[in-house]
């Protein structure tokens, strides 16, 4: 094509794809000036308004205002740092349409009040400092002024969720639904009571080094059993529970008897709280990590044996 080639708007038309209306537009604003006019007075375009229009149609695709356009195209504005920045809006657009949508699907799925939905709207907005916030204060409710709290650093970092910031709607429904259990005052009193039973038998313990948490006990020697589908209530299970407790007698310093039973069914029931294994299921979601077992099934036969074998 020849550089010297002046062309009507309606010839820019054609080969751009644009409308006539829409380069008309640009070309009043400034953005893409005709380079001569004819002897009637319409408005004659170089060869580079093609390329001119075809940048500022890709621009417009992806978001930017005219104003910004112009500067563009003038050079009077980086095209890469305009880009950097406007991704970075969008970045922040997408999050937030994000947590709407999470918010919105939450609502719809669970029936929400109006009540329910502005709090779910609320803690789906807090900042990351805010969500720390949060959480610290659930967890210092739960594990705070405890004589073994050392003991519980480790636990408190493997409860605390970490939401990224590029989260997807999964993501951003398991916060907002664990924000809310996190706030239940019978969720915290539960959660301490766990806390304070756990520390009671840290420091009574006469075992030397780590011990084992009564959940990992229950799931190693009572899961076989639950697998081979034993009877809870069966002879079978005899030696199965008085391993458990035997167990749990040497840990806790105290003789394995129908006291220590009943004791240890009652903490297995605090343990087996549905609210905690939905948090520990919603943390997962948030964390990205994989989905957490189910003890649900080893706590209930494990409680209904203890209780079979206390009965007066």
């Amino acid at each position: 094509m020849d550089g010297d080639t002046l062309y009507s708007i309606g010839e820019l038309a054609r080969r751009t794809g644009l409308t006539v209306k829409t380069i008309r537009f640009y070309s009043d604003r400034g953005i893409v000036a005709p380079t001569d006019r004819s002897p009637a007075g319409y408005r004659l375009y170089s060869i580079d308004a093609v390329a001119r229009l075809d940048l500022v149609r890709t621009l417009r695709e992806l978001g930017l205002d005219l104003p910004t356009i112009r500067k563009v195209v003038d050079r009077e504005l980086s095209l890469p740092e305009v880009a950097a920045a406007h991704a970075e809006a969008l970045a922040v657009q997408i999050r937030v349409l994000r947590l709407r949508r999470a918010v919105l699907m939450a609502v719809a799925e669970r029936g929400a009040t109006p009540e329910e939905t502005e709090l779910m709207h609320r803690l789906a907005q807090l900042s990351e400092d805010e969500r720390r916030r949060l959480i610290g204060d659930f967890l210092d409710a739960v594990f705070g002024g405890l004589d073994a709290a050392p003991a519980f650093a480790g636990v408190m970092r493997s409860m605390t969720p970490e939401l990224p910031d590029n989260s997807e709607a999964e993501q951003v429904q398991a916060w907002v639904e664990l924000a809310e259990l996190s706030l239940d005052p019978g969720f915290r009193a539960v959660m301490r009571q766990m806390a304070e039973d756990q520390a009671a038998e840290q420091t009574r313990s006469d075992m030397v080094g780590p011990r084992r948490d009564i959940a990992a006990v229950v799931r190693d020697q009572v899961g076989p059993a639950l697998a081979a589908g034993i009877d809870p209530a069966s002879p079978q299970a005899d030696p199965i529970i008085a391993a458990f407790t035997a167990h749990c007698a040497h840990v806790l310093g105290r003789p394995d008897d129908v006291e220590l039973r009943r004791r240890l069914a009652t903490r297995l029931e605090s343990v087996s709280d549905p609210r905690r294994e939905r948090y520990l299921q919603l943390l997962a979601v948030v964390n990205g990590w994989p989905a957490p077992e189910s003890l649900a099934p080893v706590f209930d036969w494990s409680v209904q044996a203890l209780r079979v074998r206390t009965q007066q």
